[in-house]
């Protein structure tokens, strides 16, 4: 299992004051540092927080991997195949969220995606899918010919300890039957230092994305501190 750090937070603290400070892409590097396995930033369309500026830095500086987060738009898709991140993950988006509210409705998506997505692998990155975990979801994710699905772990963080077991049970199936799709299965939102250990069990999961929590936790140890102990949790390490 790996670990891809969010760095948007950061972002977000610059922004507050509009200054040039914390600088996301010098968190990214921390993160590597910590141990971290890739880098996932979100690009939104109104960039309140990460600016195209540090997309292209993170390209042109980080060792590791690179997820671009963005909406299925045209004008993403120019950025994306401009820039060639590793991996771009296609997200829903809303005006004014505070943050993303939930899975990519695959099923509900006015435009077929598969054309899409068949234009960003011609541009050599590998497209995934943020969906809820739903089988439905999951199976049209691999008609569209995405290649990996990351699963929406918003509701299970949301959950009281003692009703997580339905929750870590729905994600496991979900995985389960990307897995039999030929998908790859990565995960995120929500998580932190606690909550993620269950879903350790779930061994179809690849990659977690983690953001909120280690900004978080680096305003008191730091940023590679704080990956380093995500890092050992996630891969039992010390």
């Amino acid at each position: 299992m790996e670990l891809s750090v969010n760095v948007d937070h950061v972002a977000t603290l610059r922004e507050a004051r509009r200054e040039k400070v914390p600088d996301p892409v010098y968190a990214a590097v921390e993160a590597e540092l910590g141990g971290a396995d890739g880098i996932t930033v979100h690009l939104r369309g109104d960039r309140r927080h990460i600016k195209e500026r540090d997309l292209e830095l993170l390209k042109r500086l980080i060792k590791t991997e690179l997820t671009l987060e963005m909406a299925p738009t045209q004008g993403m898709a120019v950025i994306a195949t401009r820039i060639k991140p590793s991996f771009i993950t296609l997200v829903p988006e809303s005006p004014g969220e505070v943050t993303t509210q939930g899975g990519l409705n695959l099923l509900k998506t006015k435009e077929d995606l598969k054309i899409y997505i068949s234009k960003l692998k011609d541009s050599g990155v590998v497209p995934g899918i943020f969906v809820d975990p739903d089988i439905e979801q999951v199976r049209e994710a691999a008609r569209i010919e995405a290649r990996y699905i990351e699963i929406n772990t918003s509701r299970y963080t949301e959950l009281k300890a003692g009703s997580v077991r339905d929750e870590i049970i729905r994600i496991a199936r979900a995985s389960k039957a990307a897995k039999r799709e030929g998908l790859f299965v990565h995960a995120g939102h929500g998580l932190d230092y606690r909550n993620i250990k269950p879903l350790l069990s779930v061994s179809e999961i690849s990659v977690f994305s983690i953001g909120f929590a280690i900004v978080a936790r680096a305003v008191f140890v730091g940023f590679r501190q704080a990956t380093k102990e995500m890092v050992s949790i996630i891969k039992g390490v010390k």
